[in-house]
């Protein structure tokens, strides 16, 4: 027997009923064999059986399914009773009670949730039985229907058993992967970067100098891109966000931020209008995150004659946080796509993972808060709206 048919004879196998069931039947109809099949198109295997006249089928016995009625039973989908095959004008005369030697006869398809046909609910005997009445039939059906329900509940708990241990699993794998980021890359950038920083304080050409300014550029963005990665792992892939709260004054905060990216982007100008008296209740940390990505969009993104505009506020219990630049309107398609992970602008100078806005989003989610974006041929603004006592 294949493994796909053992797998279904202990699938009837674990159903304490079915026992019960086959018990049930031969002694409301005098009938003595009664079985469980598992039918398809070119295999008959007893799954379950009860014997008292010695037919000699034991679970995981096999007949050619052409010898059977049940053939005729999963090609039609309708069941088939007997009550005196000498007496039945269409069974008189088939070959399978000529076969086997039974005279009355009656088997119910079981049929599962998904219409699939799985087999039948049948019984034999030797002599002719009464088997044509409702309550007969209505108990053969209902069995049938039991029988299957209960391999559909079987069937579902074994996926969501594999479900919980792939789960488990890819856990494991989760956590791998944010090691492997939190470790295994950034330590080695940090050798570099210590090398990188021991080189600047020696005596050296212009040249050499260009070209250590340079790997400092590149190691600096090296960790930025991790850093990114490692956000988007521990979101999607770690459980969430974890947020250190504390109610503080934003406008130092801000004001930090902005002057960071003044320094590192000297030509580029930044206004900053902050009226946040109110304390915000926040991850200090997370909200500069939030803001540095924004600022980095607009700098990307923004037409570089034109300043990039940070304006913030705290009114009516919400702290607003809004970060605007010119430059090319983004097309509606594009912007209900902005916050998507690994998603960049058609017109980006710097290769990046399309990561900053999917992180801001989701730092402004932690908060209790959402991000918009919404674009004009005049100006594209990015909009952080929380409860000030997120």
């Amino acid at each position: 027997m294949s493994e796909d048919f053992q797998s279904d004879v202990e699938a009837i196998g674990r159903l304490s009923a079915v026992p019960t069931i086959l018990d049930v039947v031969c002694r409301m109809t005098g009938m003595g064999f009664a079985a469980v099949a598992r039918v398809t198109s070119d295999r008959w295997i007893a799954c379950s059986v009860k014997d008292e006249i010695a037919f000699g089928l034991t679970p995981g016995s096999e007949l050619k399914v052409e010898s059977t009625i049940c053939h005729e039973i999963r090609q039609s989908g309708e069941a088939v009773i007997i009550d005196c095959v000498d007496e039945d004008p269409l069974y008189a005369r088939h070959h399978t009670p000529l076969q086997y030697g039974f005279q009355s006869y009656i088997s119910m398809p079981i049929v599962l949730r998904d219409g699939s046909f799985f087999g039948t609910l049948c019984a034999i005997d030797p002599k002719p039985a009464k088997l044509r009445n409702p309550e007969t039939i209505g108990m053969f059906r209902m069995f049938a229907d039991l029988i299957a329900f209960h391999l559909d509940a079987n069937t579902r708990a074994d996926a969501s058993e594999a479900d919980l241990l792939g789960e488990r699993k890819q856990s494991e794998l989760r956590e791998q992967f944010i090691a492997v980021l939190g470790h295994d890359l950034r330590n080695p950038l940090a050798s570099i970067s210590a090398g990188v920083r021991l080189l600047s304080k020696e005596a050296q050409s212009e040249k050499a100098k260009t070209v250590v300014q340079l790997m400092q550029a590149s190691v600096d963005r090296m960790a930025g891109l991790i850093d990114n990665v490692l956000d988007f792992a521990r979101a999607r892939l770690g459980g969430g966000w974890r947020l250190h709260l504390e109610e503080l004054n934003i406008e130092p905060v801000i004001a930090q931020v902005v002057e960071e990216t003044r320094s590192a982007l000297p030509d580029r100008q930044i206004e900053s209008i902050v009226r946040a008296p109110q304390p915000v209740n926040c991850d200090r940390v997370r909200i500069s995150q939030l803001l540095s990505n924004l600022i980095g969009n607009a700098m990307s993104h923004g037409e570089a004659t034109t300043p990039v505009r940070v304006e913030a506020s705290t009114s009516d219990g919400m702290f607003e946080l809004s970060v605007s630049n010119g430059g090319k309107q983004i097309a509606p398609d594009a912007l209900a796509r902005l916050f998507m992970p690994f998603v960049r602008g058609e017109h980006v100078s710097e290769k990046g993972l399309g990561l900053g806005l999917y992180i801001a989003s989701e730092i402004a989610k932690a908060h209790g808060g959402a991000l918009t974006a919404s674009s004009s041929p005049v100006e594209t603004r990015f909009t952080f709206r929380m409860p000030l006592t997120a």
